[in-house]
C-alpha cells in the first residue's frame, strides 16, 4: 500500500503542476524547482543521518536514505507552485495566511503519513520542527526567486 501512495503522490503532484502552472511561468517554475532541490537535499540528507527521521519505504533505498520522492519532486513542485502564485501586491494578512497554509497543508499530510503508513517514521522528531522547516525553506525559496528574477529583469529588461 505505500508504493501505491508513493505513486499516487507523483502523479497528483504532475496533476497540480499542469493545473497550477501555466506555460507562461514554466521557466519561474523551473528555477524555483531547480533551486528548491539543494535546500531540500542537503535537509532531507541531514536529518537522517543524525537519526531524526527514517523513511523505511520509499524509491531508490538502496543509494539514496531520504525520501526522493519528498525531497527531490514533491517538494520542488510545491516551491514552485508557492513561488510563481505568491500574492506580493496583498496585504500582509494575505501574505501570512498564504505562507502558512503551505507548510500546514504538508505537515498535515506528513502527520498521517507517520500515523497510518511505513513511509515516514519520526525518531528523534516532532511535527512542528516540519512545520518550521518547510516554512523557512519555502520563504528562502522565494527570497533566492526574487533576487534572480530582480537581476534578471536588470540584465535583459524582462523576466
Amino acid at each position: 500500500m505505500d508504493m501505491v501512495i508513493l505513486y499516487s503522490v507523483w502523479i497528483i503532484t504532475i496533476v497540480l503542476l499542469v493545473i497550477f502552472i501555466k506555460p507562461k511561468n514554466s521557466i519561474k517554475a523551473q528555477v524555483s524547482f531547480l533551486f528548491m532541490q539543494i535546500p531540500s537535499w542537503l535537509f532531507g540528507a541531514w536529518v537522517v543521518q543524525k537519526g531524526l527521521i527514517e523513511y523505511p519505504v520509499g524509491f531508490l533505498k538502496m543509494v539514496y536514505k531520504s525520501s526522493f520522492t519528498f525531497e527531490f519532486f514533491v517538494f520542488p513542485s510545491v516551491s514552485a507552485i508557492f513561488n510563481v502564485h505568491f500574492p506580493k501586491d496583498k496585504s500582509w494578512f494575505v501574505k501570512s495566511i498564504y505562507i502558512l497554509s503551505f507548510p500546514t497543508a504538508i505537515t498535515i499530510l506528513e502527520i498521517n503519513l507517520v500515523k497510518y503508513t511505513q513511509l515516514i517514521k519520526y525518531l528523534n522528531w516532532a511535527w512542528y520542527w516540519s512545520f518550521i522547516t518547510i516554512t523557512f525553506t519555502l520563504l528562502i525559496s522565494y527570497g533566492y526567486y526574487l533576487w534572480f528574477f530582480k537581476k534578471i529583469k536588470k540584465m535583459y529588461g524582462h523576466p
